[in-house]
């Protein structure tokens, strides 16, 4: 659900406001050019991934960042960016070996 959330622009953009602090629906829809509802739809799918949680503060209901997800999300996304910038750099090995007219050391 997390790459899910993540794969529209409009919520990465919410997720990067509320990296800076704890936000209500009107503060976070203000640069958006859609209706209140439209934002709180994407509020609803990044809560559903577990990525916001919203409070209750009187009559303020302010939406606030849980990195839990995101920090999961990195791990994976971190092994995977070793595998392959370890085969690019086998791939680079390769074609400087092939650049120097060196023959393939497994034949």
């Amino acid at each position: 659900m997390t790459f899910a959330a993540l794969a529209d622009p409009t919520r990465r953009a919410i997720l990067a406001r509320l990296s800076e602090g704890d936000a209500t629906v009107n503060e976070i829809a203000a640069p958006f050019e859609m209706s209140l509802p439209a934002v709180s739809k994407h509020l609803k799918v990044l809560e559903t991934a577990g990525l916001i949680t919203r409070s209750r503060t009187a009559q303020w209901r302010p939406c606030h960042l849980e990195a839990g997800p995101l920090k999961e999300a990195n791990g994976w996304i971190g092994h995977y960016r070793r595998f392959w910038d370890e085969s690019f750099d086998r791939l680079d090995d390769y074609i400087r070996q092939l650049q120097a007219g060196e023959p393939d050391k497994k034949s």
